[in-house]
This record gives C-alpha cells, sequence and structure tokens, in this order.
C-alpha cells in the first residue's frame, strides 16, 4: 500500500529540478498528483525533464531575480517550494578564490533567499503553503576543502529558522531535508571509488550511501500535509551518520563489500 501524501491538486516549483535530488522530488511530487513545474538553467533541460515525468518546465537561474520571477509568473502561485538548486566545488581553505566563494553562495545561498522570497509573495495572498530547503550534513560540520558549501548550507538553517517564524502566521510551513552523501551526479565519482566509500562509510550506521528517492521522500512528507504541525525544523537523511561520533563499523564483525558496510553472518 503507498503512503498517500495528500498532494493531488496542489501546485509545485522545484528549482534544481531537471537532476539529483531536485529530479526525484519532481518525479514523487507529480506521482502523487501534484502539477509540478521544475525551475532550473537552460543548459539543463529542464523541458526534457518535466517531459519524462508529466510536469512543466520554466528556464530560470536563481541567481538572477528577474529571472525567477519572470519564471513564477510564468507558472502561476506555488502550494510547495522545493529550493533545492545548489553546487559545490573543493579547495584548500586557503586556496579558495573569491570568484568561487561567490559562485556558491551565489546559487546555494542567496538563490535560496530569492526563490523563497519570490514564493512567499505569492504564498502570502491567502492560500498558505510549505517550503522545503535542500541543506545538508555539511550545515553542521565543518568537512575539509568545503569551505563555501559549508558555509553556504549551513546560512540554509539560519533561512530556515527566519522564514519559519515571519511567514508561520501566513500558514507558510518551512523545513529543510539534511542529506548525507547520496548517489547524484555530483557526487558519482566518489560512489566509483571503494576505496573512499569503505572509509566514508565506515561512519554511517546503515553502512551505505543513500539515493535521491530516498532524500525525495523525506521532501514529500515535509511539503505534505502529513507535516501539517512540522516548521522551522531540519530532518536528517543521512543514514545516522551525524549520530556516530566515533564511528560505527569494524572489520572484527563486518566486511566492506557490493558498496556498502554488511554483518558478518556470525554477528547477526
Amino acid at each position: 500500500m503507498q503512503l498517500d501524501f495528500g498532494l493531488r491538486g496542489k501546485h509545485a516549483v522545484v528549482t534544481g529540478g531537471a537532476n539529483g535530488i531536485g529530479f526525484a522530488a519532481a518525479r514523487l511530487l507529480a506521482a502523487h498528483g501534484a502539477t509540478v513545474h521544475i525551475f532550473d538553467l537552460e543548459r539543463e533541460n529542464p523541458g526534457e525533464a518535466a517531459r519524462q515525468i508529466g510536469a512543466q518546465a520554466c528556464a530560470a537561474d536563481v541567481t538572477d531575480r528577474e529571472s525567477l520571477d519572470a519564471a513564477f509568473q510564468a507558472a502561476g502561485t506555488p502550494d510547495i517550494l522545493v529550493a533545492n538548486a545548489g553546487i559545490a566545488s573543493e579547495a584548500e581553505f586557503c586556496e579558495h578564490t573569491r570568484g568561487e566563494w561567490d559562485r556558491i553562495l551565489s546559487v546555494n545561498l542567496s538563490g535560496a533567499f530569492h526563490s523563497m522570497q519570490a514564493a512567499a509573495h505569492l504564498m502570502k495572498q491567502g492560500r498558505g503553503g510549505a517550503m522545503v530547503l535542500t541543506a545538508s550534513t555539511n550545515s553542521y560540520d565543518g568537512e575539509a576543502r568545503l569551505a563555501a558549501y559549508n558555509a553556504s548550507k549551513a546560512g540554509l538553517l539560519g533561512l530556515v529558522h527566519t522564514a519559519a517564524n515571519e511567514l508561520g502566521p501566513f500558514q507558510i510551513r518551512v523545513n529543510a531535508v539534511c542529506p548525507g552523501l547520496i548517489r547524484t551526479r555530483l557526487t558519482e565519482a566518489h560512489f566509483a571509488r571503494p576505496e573512499i566509500l569503505r572509509n566514508y562509510f565506515r561512519q554511517i550506521p546503515l553502512g551505505r550511501g543513500g539515493e535521491a528517492d530516498e532524500v525525495a521522500q523525506a521532501i514529500g512528507f515535509l511539503a505534505s500535509d502529513l507535516a501539517s504541525y512540522v516548521t522551522g525544523a531540519t530532518l536528517l537523511v543521512d543514514g545516522g551518520q551525524m549520530a556516530s561520533k566515533f564511528g560505527t563499523w569494524s572489520e572484527e564483525t563486518a566486511e566492506f563489500r557490493d558498496g556498502r558496510w554488511q554483518l558478518r553472518q556470525a554477528f547477526r
């Protein structure tokens, strides 16, 4: 029996919806009866992504407020906003360039703010609604070589708390999901290297990375009326990683095979 998210008849906008977690969220929302608009850069071919799931698309750049406003004007007032657009790049802390810092903050943090503000102006006209931001476990920790990404994702939690406070009287709920390492186009290179996964997944109680659909289900819950009394909250979707201070897995009781840690039969 499939859980009914109660999304039929809702109108959802998903930024960065042509790939990865955004596409998985758009697909889930559409599958549960929502009318979905994918907002993404033209080069990401949002129209093709939308056609695959019976959605609609608007070419939009979250770093350009005029582009966003035009997309919302074309799409109409949303009941749900999934502010998902994001990018990342790695560099040593002292080698991080100003240009790359500005680029990442512009998409991940400022882009989310402008998407939320544009949607809020429409939602406040009496319909209420729900916003879900794609933050990260990196909102909390200081993973090396990701200073700009970490700062942008930490900033999203400030947006969640402030927007939940100010938009609550208009019955607009604002929450975030915080994924761990999820298999997407951006992370596929990591998943292709077992020597990296072995040590990384040692810190994850479930012993593996996540899939975009698993994050999408959490987004669907927070966007739906099933979470009608949840706002200002963050939901970790990380296989327990943030609960594991010193790691979970050991060769004494487990082995790493098929891309994940598993208990040996004798310890099951």
